[in-house]
C-alpha cells in the first residue's frame, strides 16, 4: 500500500521544459519584468529584470517567501522585518531570502540590467500578494 503522500502510480507524470522568453510575461508589483519559467505545486521559478539605473518599487509579500540567485548585473537590496535592516550588494552569484512579511526593494545600477532567478514558495498567488511599504530609497519604475 503507498504512503497517503506518495503519487499516485495510475496518474500520468508530468514534466515541465521551458526556455527564458525574450518578451516578458507581467510586471511584478515591485515594477521589475517577470518571465515565468517553471512552476509546482509548491513553488513557481521566475527570471526577474530590473532595467540599468532603476529601482524598484518597495513591497511586502502577505504569504510567499522567496530565494533569489543573481545572474547578471550589479545593485542592492534592502530587506528589513522585525526591527532589522540590512542593505546587500548583488552581483552575479549572489544567493539571498527574502521571508514571509519582510519589506524590500532593490536596484540596478547604471553598468547594467540587473537578472535574478527566484523561487518563490508557495506559487505566486497573484498581484494582491504584495502590499507597497516606504522603502529605502525613491522608486523609479
Amino acid at each position: 500500500m503507498p504512503k497517503p503522500d506518495a503519487p499516485d502510480p495510475f496518474e500520468p507524470v508530468v514534466f515541465a521544459t521551458s526556455r527564458l522568453p525574450e518578451a516578458y510575461d507581467l510586471l511584478a508589483p515591485d515594477g521589475s519584468e517577470v518571465r515565468v519559467l517553471a512552476g509546482v505545486a509548491r513553488g513557481g521559478m521566475a527570471h526577474f529584470r530590473l532595467p540599468a539605473g532603476e529601482t524598484s518599487r518597495a513591497v511586502r509579500h502577505r504569504t510567499v517567501e522567496e530565494i533569489w540567485y543573481i545572474l547578471q548585473g550589479q545593485g542592492e537590496i534592502w530587506r528589513s522585518a522585525n526591527g532589522h535592516e540590512q542593505v546587500t550588494a548583488l552581483s552575479p552569484g549572489v544567493c539571498l531570502t527574502i521571508p514571509v512579511g519582510a519589506a524590500f526593494q532593490f536596484r540596478a545600477l547604471n553598468d547594467g540590467p540587473l537578472a535574478i532567478l527566484g523561487v518563490t514558495m508557495p506559487p505566486w498567488p497573484g498581484s494582491a500578494e504584495a502590499i507597497a511599504v516606504d522603502g529605502k530609497w525613491p522608486a523609479t519604475v
